[in-house]
C-alpha cells in the first residue's frame, strides 16, 4: 500500500506514573481514512515494535476512530530498574491499502513508595532471645530500604519498654533483665519513614529466657546405710533427693549420678533411687578386706553444665552363711596295697577343705556319712579333722573277695551354720591288682595278640571312592585283664605317587582307601599290619585285588581340525584325506563306534567304518545344494562322539560303563565365484578403504543449504530496513523525477548432491578357478575383475555457488552429465522512493513510500 498521514496527533509524547495498574490511560489519538475508505481501518492501530521492547502497553478502541494507548500490568513499570522511556511505533491501515506509521515516546515518571524492610523482616515475624542477666547490647539490626534511595527514620513503639532502636536500624536493650522479675516476652513495633512520610512497620518479639544461677542442695539427712552381701540387682539401697532453689515454683529437673562410676551400685538419673546393680560378694577382695563402700552423689540441674552439689554416703556390706564347704581337690584317688595292716591312713580331708565366708560363725563345717560299697573297711578318726583310715584287710586271692578294684566312698562335707550348706566328694580308693601283699607276683603280659586269619585278601572294584571301606582285620589277647589292641600298617601298600594309599583305623582295624585306584597301572596291592597291645605285636598280609571297569575314555588324534572343501565336492570322497585314530587303554581296538551329535545338518557328513576300528575316514554323504535353498549353512562345527561300548549286549549295555570321547571338526564350505552369497568372504587378499558419501548423511548438505538461504534473507531484510531509515532521514534531491535511490539485486544458487555408482573398493583371488574378483566391503557386490583394471578410486562431488545466471551450476567430476540436477532461483528486490505531497505547516516533512516490489526468474 501507499503511506498517507492516518494517525492523527502522532507522533507524540506523553507520561504515564511507575507501578500503574493494569488498563491505566497513557494517550488518546484518532485515525483519519481517506474519504473512499467507505469501509473505514483494514488493520486497527497495532503496536508492531517499542524501543526497548516490551508488552507494558496496547492499544483500545473507544469507539469509532478514537483510540487509546493504555498500560497492560504485565510487566508492571518500575522507575528504579525499567527503563524510563519508551517508543511505540503504531501502525494503521484503511481499506483502500494506504498506510502510516508514527512513534509515541510515553516517559515512565517517578512515584513515591513505601519503605521495604529486607533480610528475615521481610517474610517473617522476627523473635529475639535474651538471657537473663545480659548487660545492655545490641541485639538486633533492623535491614529496611527506600526504593528512592531516601535517608529513612527509624522508630519503635511502645516507648516505655526497656529498648531502643539507633538512626542506623540498630536495635538495643537498655538495662539487665532478670527473669524472675521482668516480664517474660517483649513485642515491638518498628517502623520505618521515608522523607515524605511514607512508612511501614513491622513486629519484633523478644524473649527472655531464664539461666540457672543457683546450686541445687541434697534433703535427706542419713548418710550411713548397711545392706547384707548377694543381694540381687535392683535392690533399692536409699532414696537420694534434692531440691533446685530455681525451679520452687515447679519440680525441679535434677540429675543424679555416682562419681565417679560404681560398679555395684547406680543411680537413676532423673529420680534419685540408689540400687544394686552388681554382685555384692562380701567373700571377695576388694570387700573381703574393705567391707565399707563410700560413694560421692553428685546432684545438678542440667545434664552436661550448671550448678552442682556432691554429698558422700557410705554402704556397710554383712556378711552371711552364703558358701558351703569346698574341697580342692573334690576327688582323691590313693592305692594300697592288698593285705594293707588296719589303721593304715590314707588321707586327711582337712586339708583340702575349707569354707571362704568371712564371719568365724559361718565358716565352720564338719565331715559325716561316710558310704559306699565296702565303706566297713574304712573310717574317719572323727567329724572334725577328716582323717580316713583302713580298718579291715583286704586279700585278693580270697575266694569271697568280691573282685571289686575300686571302692567308691562317699563323705559329706557340712556347714555347722544354718543353712548347712554341705558337699559331698567322692574318694576313689584303687588296689591295684598287680600288686599282692608280701609274696604276691606282679602280672605279666604273657600272650601275644592273635589275628582271626594268617592273611587277608580284599577284591576292589577301580572306581570305589576314596574314602571307601574296603575289609577289616581283627586281632584278640589273651591276657587279663583285657588290654587295648592297636592296628597300623607297617609295610608295603604304597604306589610311586603315594607313600601309602592305604588306611586303617587304630581302634577297629577298619581298612579304607586314600587314593584312587587304577587297574591299568597297579593291578594287585599287597602290605603288611601290625597289631599290638603296647608290650607285643604280630603281623598279617593284607592282599587287595583291583578289579578292572571300563573307567577310560577313548583318546583320538587329532582332536581338533579344520578343513576348507569346494561347494561342488563329489559325495563319497574322503574329505581332505581326513583320519581319526583312537586308543583306550582298557577296551579293544575293535570296541569303537562314531557318530556326529551335533552340527551335520542336512546329514552331509559321516564316518567310514562307523565302528569296530580304531581307525575312521571322514566322507562327504550327501551334496550340498545352496541353488534351491536346501543348505543355508556355510559353515559346519561337527561335534563327533567315539564310544567303547558297540561290542557289549544290549544287557550287558544296561550294567557295564561307557565312555565317550570327543573330537571338533570345523569345516568351512568355499563356494565357485559364480555363486551368488549374501554374506562376504572371510579371506579377503586386499582392502581399500576410501571417504564416500553416505546417503544416510543426506541432511548435511540439505541443512547447509537453508542456513545459507536464511543469512541471505536476513542480510536482505537489514538492507531494506537500512534503506527505509536512509530514506527517512535523508530525502535525495532528484526524488521529484521518480528515479529511484537505490536498487540493488542478490541471487541465491543451490544444487543438490548427485547420487553415486557403486564403488568395488576390495579384490579377492577365487580358491577354484584362481581368477580375481572385486566386490563391495559394503553390500558384498561382485564382478569379474578386467585385465590391467586398477581399484576403481572414489568418487567426488564437487558444489559450486554462484551469483549470476550463466555460473549457478554445480559440477560433478565423478559422474555423467545426466546424473545432474541443478536448481536455481534468483530473486530481485528493487526498491524505489516517490516524492510525497509537501507537508502542511505545523508539521514534519516525512517522505512517502511505495510498497517493494517482487520479481522472480526462472
Amino acid at each position: 500500500g501507499r503511506r498517507t498521514r492516518l494517525l492523527k496527533d502522532l507522533p507524540a509524547t506523553s507520561t504515564v506514573e511507575e507501578n500503574s495498574a493494569a488498563g491505566v490511560l497513557v494517550y488518546n489519538f484518532n485515525v483519519t481514512v481517506f474519504p473512499l475508505a467507505s469501509e473505514g481501518v483494514a488493520i486497527l492501530p497495532t503496536i508492531v515494535n517499542s524501543n526497548p521492547l516490551t508488552e507494558a502497553f496496547d492499544i483500545e478502541s473507544k469507539g469509532g476512530l478514537e483510540y487509546r494507548v493504555v498500560t497492560t500490568g504485565n510487566p508492571v513499570l518500575d522507575y528504579e530498574t525499567m527503563p524510563k522511556s519508551f517508543d511505540l511505533q503504531i501502525f494503521v491501515e484503511d481499506t483502500t491499502g494506504r498506510t502510516d506509521l508514527n512513534i509515541l515516546t510515553i516517559q515512565v515518571t517517578d512515584k513515591n513508595e513505601h519503605p521495604v524492610f529486607r533480610g528475615n523482616m521481610a517474610i517473617q515475624t522476627v523473635t529475639i532471645y535474651v538471657l537473663e542477666g545480659t548487660p545492655p547490647e545490641r541485639i538486633y539490626q533492623v535491614d529496611a530500604a527506600d526504593p528512592e534511595n531516601a535517608k529513612l527514620k527509624y522508630s519503635l513503639l511502645p516507648a516505655t519498654v526497656p529498648f531502643l532502636i539507633r538512626e542506623s536500624g540498630a536495635i538495643f536493650s537498655t538495662k539487665e533483665f532478670d527473669y524472675e522479675k521482668d516480664p517474660h516476652c517483649y513485642f515491638l513495633n518498628i517502623t520505618v519513614t521515608d522523607p515524605d512520610g511514607l512508612n511501614s512497620t513491622k513486629t519484633v518479639n523478644i524473649n527472655i529466657i531464664n539461666i540457672n544461677d543457683e546450686r541445687p542442695y541434697f534433703t535427706i539427712k542419713q548418710r550411713i546405710y548397711r545392706i547384707p552381701e548377694e543381694q540381687s540387682p535392683g535392690t533399692i539401697v536409699a532414696n537420694i533427693t534434692a531440691k533446685d532453689p530455681d525451679d520452687e515454683d515447679s519440680p525441679s529437673r535434677l540429675f543424679y549420678s555416682i562419681q565417679p562410676s560404681e560398679r555395684y551400685f547406680s543411680i537413676n538419673p532423673a529420680t534419685g533411687v540408689l540400687q544394686v546393680t552388681g554382685r555384692v560378694d562380701r567373700d571377695a577382695l576388694p570387700l573381703r578386706l574393705h567391707p565399707n563402700i563410700s560413694l560421692i552423689v553428685r546432684v545438678e540441674d542440667g545434664p552436661s553444665s550448671g550448678h552442682a552439689s556432691e554429698m558422700e554416703i557410705t554402704i556397710i556390706i554383712d556378711d552371711i552363711n552364703d558358701n558351703p564347704p569346698e574341697c580342692n581337690p573334690s576327688v582323691f584317688r590313693k592305692e594300697a596295697n592288698e593285705n594293707t595292716t588296719p589303721g593304715t591312713f590314707l588321707v586327711d580331708l582337712g586339708n583340702y577343705c575349707k569354707d571362704i565366708d568371712v564371719d568365724p560363725s559361718n565358716n565352720q563345717f564338719s565331715f559325716t556319712r561316710l558310704s559306699g560299697f565296702g565303706s566297713n573297711n574304712f573310717a574317719l578318726e572323727s567329724t572334725v579333722s577328716g582323717r580316713l583310715v583302713m580298718t579291715g584287710t583286704i586279700d585278693l586271692e580270697n575266694p569271697a573277695n568280691p573282685g571289686v578294684e575300686v571302692y567308691t566312698l562317699t563323705v559329706k562335707v557340712q556347714d555347722i551354720a544354718h543353712p548347712n550348706y554341705s558337699s559331698k566328694y567322692l574318694f576313689y580308693v584303687s588296689f591295684d591288682n598287680i600288686i599282692y601283699i608280701y609274696t604276691r607276683i606282679k602280672p605279666v603280659n604273657e600272650f601275644f595278640p592273635v589275628f582271626s586269619n594268617l592273611s587277608y585278601v580284599f577284591n576292589v572294584s577301580e572306581i570305589t571312592k576314596v574314602g571307601s571301606s574296603i575289609g577289616r582285620v581283627h586281632a584278640i589277647d589273651k591276657d587279663w585283664p583285657p588290654t587295648v589292641i592297636t592296628y597300623s600298617i607297617v609295610a608295603g601298600g604304597g604306589t610311586r605317587d603315594y607313600t601309602n594309599i592305604f588306611w586303617i583305623s587304630p581302634t577297629k582295624g577298619e581298612v579304607r582307601i586314600l587314593a584312587r585306584l587304577d587297574y591299568e597301572t597297579i593291578q594287585k596291592h599287597i602290605f603288611i599290619v601290625q597289631a599290638s597291645d603296647q608290650e607285643k605285636s604280630t603281623t598279617a598280609s593284607v592282599t587287595v585285588n583291583v578289579l578292572e571297569v571300563n573307567d577310560e575314555e577313548p583318546v583320538c588324534s587329532p582332536n581338533f581340525y579344520s578343513f576348507l572343501i569346494p561347494v561342488s565336492l563329489a559325495v563319497g570322497t574322503n574329505i581332505n584325506g581326513f583320519r581319526i585314530e583312537c586308543q583306550d587303554r582298557d577296551s579293544d581296538p575293535r570296541s569303537f563306534r562314531y557318530f556326529i551329535n551335533e552340527g551335520n545338518e542336512n546329514s552331509h557328513f559321516t564316518f567310514s567304518p562307523s565302528a569296530g576300528s580304531n581307525a575312521s575316514q571322514l566322507i562327504l554323504a550327501s551334496s550340498f545344494d545352496y541353488e534351491s535353498g536346501l543348505d543355508t549353512n556355510w559353515i559346519y562345527s561337527l561335534r563327533v562322539y567315539i564310544t567303547d561300548d558297540n561290542l557289549l549286549s544290549a544287557r550287558d549295555k544296561t550294567t557295564h560303563l561307557i565312555k565317550t570321547g570327543t573330537v571338533i571338526l570345523n569345516i568351512r564350505v568355499i563356494p565357485n565365484p559364480t555363486t551368488a552369497i549374501t554374506t562376504t568372504p572371510g579371506f579377503t587378499v586386499v582392502t581399500k578403504r576410501e571417504n564416500l558419501y553416505s546417503a544416510s548423511a543426506w541432511y548435511v548438505p540439505f541443512v547447509i543449504t537453508l542456513g545459507g538461504l536464511l543469512l541471505l534473507t536476513l542480510l536482505g531484510y537489514l538492507g531494506f530496513l537500512l534503506l527505509t531509515w536512509l530514506r527517512t532521514r535523508c530525502p535525495p534531491a532528484g526524488k521529484a523525477h521518480g528515479t529511484p535511490l537505490f536498487q540493488f539485486t542478490f541471487c541465491v544458487s543451490s544444487q543438490t548432491m548427485t547420487k553415486l555408482n557403486t564403488v568395488f573398493d576390495g579384490e579377492a583371488r577365487d580358491p577354484v578357478t584362481g581368477r580375481m574378483y572385486e566386490f563391495n566391503t559394503r553390500s558384498g557386490a561382485r564382478r569379474w575383475k578386467k585385465s590391467n583394471e586398477p581399484l576403481q578410486p572414489m568418487s567426488a562431488v564437487q558444489v559450486t555457488p554462484s551469483a549470476t545466471d550463466n555460473s549457478s551450476q554445480g559440477t560433478d567430476r565423478a559422474e555423467a552429465a545426466s546424473k545432474k540436477e541443478p536448481s536455481e532461483k534468483k530473486i530481485e528486490l528493487t526498491a524505489a522512493t516517490k516524492p510525497a505531497a509537501k507537508p502542511s505547516a505545523g508539521q514534519s516533512e516525512t517522505p512517502g513510500q511505495d510498497g517493494l516490489r517482487l520479481q522472480k526468474q526462472k
